[in-house]
């Protein structure tokens, strides 16, 4: 089994080509199908990973050099991704892949997913003339006259932000409405907004060893039809930390896993509640990497419960 560093300088070897296909490496005879999910509000399909813009990508967006994320707006974009989701709290970041994606002609193509919230998230009051501004500002970093999603960031002031949102979605100015967080603390009030409110998504955090949303959440958005953005499916840094120094099993292979990106994406996007994993990136090469993750097949439930033994015994 060859490991991700592997993996990656075998990309690198081929140029690190921003058009080849991650699966092409490892199929030997066959072209491993792209993994996409419905969006269960309309049935418009996505692939299954995306690109998300906090982390990496957001410190990069600061810098005076932005060429790295060129380059990984145009991986995703040639190894068959869409969604990008960004947030005005990341920074630079939603003005910069804007700008990026329209030098490189493919803002038409990305699935753009934005957020709202000038509240906070310490229960907060969300002014609605800056709400309505901050709105402005995404439109026009975007360069788009319709949005593909807003959600209300960290549930900040949701029965104002999301109001906004559902007469931008009534206006035909977004297509889809939701809410996120990624805060404990916010897990009580998720579910009772996915259970009460007219949203298409909710962005959550959830990962091979940090599973709480399967008991709740995620079975609450299935039977509501509502998609699920999954941020953080590497658990951020801690993932990496547990395997650093550890080779992945062999029996990966049985799930068209050839790296530990690939693995934990696909722990997760095996949950049928999942739409997009959108794991941060500021490097080509781990785009390519983690588009892999949306090739081929995916673990069934036996061998998802052998991947949590496996990383539990790391």
């Amino acid at each position: 089994m060859i490991s991700r560093r592997d993996y990656l300088k075998l990309c690198l070897a081929s140029g690190a080509a921003l058009s080849i296909r991650p699966g092409l490496l490892w199929a030997e005879d066959k072209a491993l199908p792209l993994i996409t999910r419905a969006i269960p509000a309309s049935g418009e399909r996505l692939p299954a990973v995306g690109l998300g813009s906090s982390a990496t990508f957001a410190q990069v967006a600061r810098s005076a050099d932005v060429a790295a994320l060129r380059e990984v707006l145009q991986a995703l974009v040639s190894n068959g991704g869409r969604l990008f989701d960004t947030a005005p709290a990341y920074g630079a970041s939603e003005a910069v892949a804007g700008r990026i994606a329209g030098e490189l002609g493919i803002s038409d193509t990305l699935f753009w997913a934005t957020k709202l919230n000038v509240a906070g998230r310490g229960g907060g009051r969300a002014d609605p003339a800056a709400a309505q501004a901050q709105l402005a500002t995404s439109f026009e970093r975007l360069q788009k006259p319709v949005l593909d999603l807003i959600q209300v960031h960290n549930l900040g002031d949701v029965p104002t932000q999301l109001g906004l949102l559902k007469a931008l979605r009534e206006d035909k100015r977004v297509r889809y409405i939701g809410v996120t967080t990624t805060f404990a603390d916010q897990y009580e009030a998720l579910e009772r907004i996915v259970a009460a409110e007219p949203i298409d998504f909710i962005g959550i955090d959830y990962a091979i060893d940090n599973r709480v949303m399967e008991a709740r959440i995620l079975p609450l958005a299935q039977d509501r039809g509502i998609g699920v953005l999954v941020y953080a499916p590497f658990g951020r840094t801690r993932l990496w930390e547990r395997v650093r120094g550890q080779t992945l099993p062999d029996w990966a292979a049985e799930f068209d896993a050839h790296s530990w990106a690939q693995f934990f994406l696909k722990f997760v996007l095996a949950h049928p509640a999942v739409t997009v994993a959108t794991p941060a990136t500021s490097r080509a090469r781990h785009m390519i990497d983690n588009m892999g993750g949306a090739l081929g097949a995916l673990p069934d439930e036996a061998m998802r419960q052998r991947m949590i033994a496996h990383v539990d015994s790391l």
